[in-house]
């Protein structure tokens, strides 16, 4: 059963827009919220007077003095005056939080288009700052001094995963050519698919195709960040913005065909790490089976994902959470190319976060966006043959809060 036999009607991606991503000291959070928007709305059809409804995600959580944002994309026009505006906030997921807060007010009849914003502006916050607001996704070190910060609590996950798995294939894998260095060569080799998928991206924070033997090896330019993650397992600090124009249907004047939306997911683990297990992601398990089941079709019915590679770990455990593979099989992925742009199911082909960059409340609704192009055949370099159906997965703290979109072609 789809989404549009379920609830009897589509629910359509009109418009997007997509800001660069990186170190943007030319930009404010408002600067790049009416970017996207305008671009968005534009690229719709619509006009802003058409707007029902706005949905902002940010995280935030102490980077930018602002704490009070929904109503910045207001500024983009005054026939957005009283236009009611909220923002969302679920961590690193908070993009994708407001992106499913705005299929449902169009589910529920409440809008016919709503403009939905991701941003985030983080790069001119102290690298103190930073740490310290993103560990407030952790429950046991929100708000303690750590000197690896979030990325110390993935290198748990990644020592988890090798105590249990090895590398993570049983038997067949590390036995093979190029892939002697266990774990550690598994996650640089999906760093360096995303890095080198991430120079055919132009809104990329990082255009350098780094190479499998620069990302598998510890050096003065990659040095280990908390074992056995390094530099180039870690997605970048980040600003940047991404829009979306949901509604019911389409207008004359748009830019591209719609995207339509098939199904969706979303499903909360519990929040103390003692209550989970560290390699099973399984709540992310169950965004994925709701998503997929609401769209009728399984893994294999699609052909792309954009997957919340925050750092190259949660990659490789998306692969078996997904379905792509069983636990402790991930790596069997990367060894046989599945997940390369040219692999049956090409993963992050827009670089990922790795590559594309983690502004952290826009990276939901950024993923959305480059699906949307994907299958509208205007993706530019990034463009892969045949690109009917994709999912996009987007995940706050450590599989805490986990979103799933599937997109089609109209």
């Amino acid at each position: 059963m789809s989404l549009k036999e379920q609830f009897g009607k589509d629910v359509l991606l009109t418009g997007w827009g997509h800001s660069k991503f990186g170190k943007l000291t030319d930009e404010t959070l408002e600067s790049l919220i009416v970017q996207v928007s305008a671009e968005a709305i534009r690229n719709s059809g619509f006009e802003p007077r058409d707007i029902d409804e706005i949905y902002l995600g940010q995280f935030n959580s102490g980077m930018q003095p602002l704490g009070f944002t929904s109503s910045l994309a207001l500024q983009l026009s005054e026939d957005l005056a009283n236009v009611p505006a909220t923002r969302t906030e679920n961590a690193c997921a908070s993009g994708s939080a407001a992106f499913q807060q705005g299929v449902k007010s169009v589910l529920a009849g409440t809008a016919r288009n709503v403009l939905v914003i991701g941003a985030e502006k983080m790069t001119n916050a102290g690298a103190d700052v930073v740490g310290a607001a993103l560990l407030g996704a952790s429950y046991e070190m929100a708000g303690k001094a750590s000197t690896t910060g979030f990325t110390g609590l993935f290198a748990e996950v990644a020592k988890h995963y090798e105590k249990r798995y090895g590398a993570g294939i049983h038997g067949s894998g590390l036995e093979r050519p190029g892939f002697a260095g266990g774990l550690g060569d598994i996650l640089g080799s999906i760093a360096a698919k995303n890095h080198r998928n991430g120079m055919d991206n132009p809104y990329a924070q990082m255009h350098r195709d780094f190479g499998e033997e620069f990302c598998r090896t510890v050096s003065e330019k990659n040095p280990m960040v908390a074992e056995p993650l390094r530099r180039t397992d870690c997605s970048p600090v980040s600003d940047g913005a991404a829009a979306v124009v949901l509604s019911r249907g389409p207008a004359s004047g748009a830019a591209t065909e719609p995207v339509r939306l098939a199904g969706f997911g979303h499903a909360n683990d519990f929040f103390p790490a003692e209550l989970r297990d560290p390699t099973e992601f399984a709540a992310t398990r169950v965004s994925w089976r709701r998503a997929l089941g609401m769209a009728g079709v399984g893994i294999d019915g699609l052909d792309f994902a954009e997957v919340h590679d925050c750092f190259t770990i949660a990659e490789l455990i998306m692969y078996e959470a997904m379905g792509l593979t069983p636990r402790g099989e991930g790596s069997r992925a990367v060894q046989e190319g599945w997940v390369y742009k040219d692999g049956k199911l090409p993963i992050n082909v827009s670089g990922g976060l790795k590559a594309k960059g983690h502004p952290v409340g826009a990276t939901g609704v950024s993923q959305h966006v480059i699906a949307a192009m994907q299958l509208t055949g205007t993706a530019g370099a990034m463009q892969l043959p045949n690109a009917r159906r994709g999912a996009v997965q987007n995940m706050g703290g450590v599989g805490i809060a986990n979103y799933v979109s599937v997109l089609e072609s109209v």
